[in-house]
């Protein structure tokens, strides 16, 4: 896991100037994206607002149209590069780095997570300690959002947004994903599979979950090597 968090975290130092660049705009280009973070937003807000983490928040693009949604939004991201960018674009947000694995945030102290495509270069596998990870942050009635490609395939990159990169990203099948999430303690709240757009290879999938009151604690996962 560490030699593939190393790559990753690479990757998107490298490319972090020419990432925000290209996707600045891009959830204007998608309604069906924008109605489940507003209706994740919404969740938040009627369990009472507080403290909501964009987990691999990249260039911070999704954490300020969190904000403009009304949340009290900060993001985590594993590259220092895209929180360099980040800070620099949203002065007035709050970004940190971190790793989802092991997130720097205590127990039950989040209203909400967002995981926006930041889960695409873990293994199936490995996603149950990222799951027992955001149970262990989000407070009980909580809201999860997480957003993926549709699949089941691994497709290697070596070369995005015009630069060298060495990336493995990972397809999940949704039904899968809900079932780990389930594991890990959250109960699914609503689903969505959308066509892909002219510009994705495959169709891209949204679940949004929460941490139940009645669930204390998480399963017993082994801590990440």
């Amino acid at each position: 896991m560490t030699t593939r968090l190393n790559a990753t975290r690479a990757s998107y130092d490298t490319v972090a100037a020419d990432y925000a660049d290209l996707l600045r705009d891009e959830l204007d280009r998608k309604p069906l994206d924008m109605a489940m973070l507003a209706a994740f937003a919404e969740r938040v807000q009627a369990g009472g607002g507080g403290a909501v983490a964009d987990l691999g928040c990249g260039p911070g693009r999704v954490t300020v149209h969190l904000e403009r949604l009304g949340l009290d939004a900060f993001g985590i991201d594993l590259s220092p590069g895209m929180v360099d960018v980040a800070r620099r674009t949203y002065p007035r947000l709050r970004f940190e780095v971190g790793t989802m694995t092991a997130l720097d945030l205590p127990d039950a102290g989040l209203a909400g997570a967002l995981a926006w495509y930041s889960t695409v270069h873990t293994p199936i596998d490995e996603l149950p300690v990222l799951f027992a990870e955001f149970h262990r942050v989000l407070a009980p009635d909580g809201h999860l959002l997480i957003a993926f490609k549709a699949g089941d395939e691994q497709v290697r990159l070596e070369h995005a947004y015009g630069h060298d990169v060495d990336l493995d990203v990972h397809r999940f099948p949704p039904e899968r994903v809900a079932g780990l999430l389930r594991a890990a303690g959250l109960t699914e709240v609503a689903r969505l599979v959308r066509e892909a757009d002219p510009h994705e290879a495959t169709p891209q999938a949204f679940v949004l979950a929460r941490r139940p009151s009645s669930w204390p604690a998480g399963p017993e996962i082994p801590s990440p090597p």
